[in-house]
Parts: C-alpha cells; structure tokens; sequence
C-alpha cells in the first residue's frame, strides 16, 4: 500500500510517504508559505522513495480544524494530485494526528483557534488507532470541554497560549506537550487503518473540516472576549 499525506493545519508543513511498511516525513520551515513549499516537499519525497505519483493508492490530508488556509492548501492539493491519477482521497482530523503522535491511553489535543479560542477534543488512543470521546469543538479556553476521570495527556500550541485558563479548567489534563504539532506522518499511519476499513472516497468530495465557520470577530465580540477593540 502507497499512502501520500499533506499536513498544514499549523504553521509546520509536512508530507508523508507511507510504502511497504516504512514512513518517511520530510516537513518544511516554519514561517515559510506553504503555498511555496508543499509541491517541491512533494517531489522530493517521491523522488527519495523511487516512487511515480501514479503508484499511489490513496492520497490523505490532514483536514483541521486549524488555519483556514492551511486547511484549504492540504485539501485542495491533495484533490489536485488524486485527481490526477484516479485515487481517492482520505481526509484525516487534524486533532486526531495529534492525539495519535502523542502515543498514550487518554488524550486531549488543543491548538489555538485565534479569536481567544481553542480548538479542542479527547481521544483513546490504542493499537495505532483513535477513537473519540470527545468530539472537535471550538471553545474559550474557560469552557473548554473537560474529560472524564484522571491519567489525561495534554498536547497541542493551544495549552502555550492559554495555559493559565486550560490549567485552571483542565486540572485532570497534567501530562503537557504544549509544543506538539499535527504532522503528515500521523495522517498516512491513520489513513491507512482508514482505507483497509473502506473509507477512502472520490476526490471530488474531499473537504476541510473547519469547526468553525466564522474566521473573524467584530469589534463588539473581540472587546466581549477581552480583545482589543
């Protein structure tokens, strides 16, 4: 099985090869447009594996939620190249890839949403898979949704950002990674367990997963959310 991922919900790009058993992950500079990077990290993938675009089986993404255009870039490539040679496509929550590098039992993945929001969900992670407890949502980080019972590890940009609200709220969430980053290995690891059940679909209906709809605040909102006005 030949899986490529794209992975640009964060400010971190990167792309996976996943082929006969063996993950290779090449990601770009942070800072850097991903726009720019995305197809040259794509070629020198393939080109390191000794793989053509057309020995793909699937091709995944990482669909957020995260950056709107990050998420739109991931998405839109991804269509573009299975589109390309026939392939289906896979779309992957950002959150989970997360969760899943993340590699314990209990885990609950946020990431700064902006607008003094998170991103948020809680997931078990076993046998290489994920599975949700808590869905994606978008919250303030004082209402976040909390998890049940104790043993939670935390991960993800968002426990950086607002990491006095998330600790007053999150107190059974005591093992952090504030500096974890969905990246496009976990997506391929993921995609596969997806595409072996039978949930790859055409690329045509591909989409981001955004969660939130709404990508700025009004004057009146911000200064409500203890923004500047």
């Amino acid at each position: 099985m030949n899986i490529l991922a794209i992975e640009s919900s964060t400010d971190l790009i990167s792309v996976a090869l996943l082929h006969g058993g063996q993950l290779i992950e090449r990601a770009g500079e942070r800072g850097v447009n991903h726009s720019d990077r995305v197809l040259p990290l794509v070629q020198t993938l393939l080109a390191d594996a000794g793989l053509a675009l057309a020995a793909m089986d699937v091709f995944a993404f990482g669909a957020g939620p995260g950056s709107f255009t990050g998420l739109r870039l991931a998405c839109g490539v991804t269509q573009g190249l299975a589109l390309g040679v026939a392939a289906p496509v896979i779309g992957i929550c950002s959150l989970e890839a997360l969760a899943l590098d993340a590699g314990t039992a209990l885990v609950y993945a946020c990431v700064d949403a902006r607008m003094n929001e998170v991103y948020c969900a809680a997931y078990r992670v076993a046998e290489g898979d994920v599975s949700i407890l808590i869905a994606p949502t978008v919250a303030a980080p004082a209402l976040a949704p909390v998890p049940a019972g104790d043993g939670w590890r935390g991960c993800g940009n968002g426990f950086a950002v607002y990491a006095a609200a998330l600790a007053a709220r999150l107190v059974n969430v005591t093992d952090i990674d504030a500096t974890a980053v969905p990246r496009a290995g976990a997506v391929a690891r993921l995609a596969a367990l997806r595409y072996a059940r039978g949930e790859a679909v055409d690329a045509a209906l591909a989409l981001p997963l955004y969660v939130r709809d709404k990508v700025a605040l009004t004057t009146a909102e911000r200064m409500a959310r203890g923004g500047k006005a």
